[in-house]
């Protein structure tokens, strides 16, 4: 007979665990995202990211070594991996820049669409099919960013225009990264955060506002914040099904509106929520339609040619 691989007790601790570090770690990325709204209204983006993204990569500089220098340069698809790096690049400074004039939970609901222009891109750059059933999801998700937006003469406001354009290049790299599997999680993160850090250099030569040691710190806390973020998801997602843990990336949403009235006052207006609650559905039904299409596939016999 055949015997599970592992106590019924020991896999409910595993998932337990799993989702008590998936929650933290969008309580950490949401800090990271109100400390950074609040230090981008004294010091500009590039200064930030600078200094926030210099702090990351020497936190990782650890994990890099354990990997090994080598995985560092030696990259599968170079060109994909430049291409990756120069929007995860584009996409940080969108969302700083974005929250610099938005409230949070604005820019967030914004940025929780990605996997509504993951699915909708995916035919186009994976090959990918997808259903009837997906599209309305879709088209449902499109819909709420429409809401969200505010529908009027003067929706399309240059920090709305950032938004969107910063949440297409956050999808776009992510589907880029469905086709780097080969390459390990923390040498993503290394690029991403050290390609920041020099676009952020670039730029400090024309907007740099000399920091106190204390605010100084801040920036220094958002790259371990983040780095912390990163490692907890990872984690999570490592310990427990992803159909468990995934859901509960949604929760950014809610800490981007408690954080966003407590220290900025900022009180969304109900076409936001609107928005983002056709948001959050269409992206929570999409992710588990793929779930139990792939589930589905893995149950059905191969067939032979």
């Amino acid at each position: 007979m055949p015997t599970s691989s592992a106590h019924p007790s020991v896999a409910s601790a595993s998932i337990s665990t799993a989702v008590l570090a998936m929650l933290l770690g969008m309580l950490m990325f949401s800090l990271n995202d109100a400390m950074g709204k609040w230090l981008v209204t004294t010091y500009s983006v590039g200064q930030l990211l600078f200094i926030r993204s210099f702090v990351a990569v020497i936190v990782l500089a650890p994990f890099m070594w354990k990997i090994g220098i080598r995985q560092l340069f030696f990259v599968e698809r170079p060109v994909v991996q430049v291409v990756r790096v120069i929007l995860a690049t584009a996409e940080v400074f969108a969302f700083y820049l974005a929250v610099s004039y938005l409230p949070l939970a604005d820019v967030m609901t914004y940025w929780l669409a990605a996997p509504i222009y993951i699915a909708a891109l995916s035919p186009l750059m994976l090959g990918e099919h997808v259903g009837w059933r997906r599209w309305m999801a879709i088209g449902v998700g499109f819909l709420g960013v429409i809401i969200a937006l505010k529908p009027s003469s003067a929706m399309f406001t240059l920090p709305a225009l950032i938004s969107i354009f910063g949440t297409m290049a956050f999808a776009v790299m992510l589907i880029m990264g469905r086709s780097l599997r080969k390459t390990p999680g923390p040498v993503l993160v290394f690029w991403q955060m050290a390609a920041a850090s020099i676009a952020g250099l670039c730029t400090t030569p024309f907007m740099w506002t000399p920091p106190t040691a204390i605010d100084l710190g801040w920036m220094a806390l958002l790259g371990v914040v983040a780095m912390l973020a990163h490692v907890l998801m990872t984690y999570s997602m490592k310990i427990a099904p992803a159909a468990t843990v995934a859901p509960l990336q949604y929760t950014l949403l809610f800490w981007a509106v408690v954080f966003g009235w407590l220290f900025f006052g900022d009180i969304p207006s109900v076409p936001m929520m609107i928005g983002a609650a056709l948001i959050v559905c269409s992206g929570l039904y999409i992710f588990f339609r793929e779930h139990a299409l792939k589930k589905h596939e893995k149950v059905l016999p191969a067939v032979p040619e």
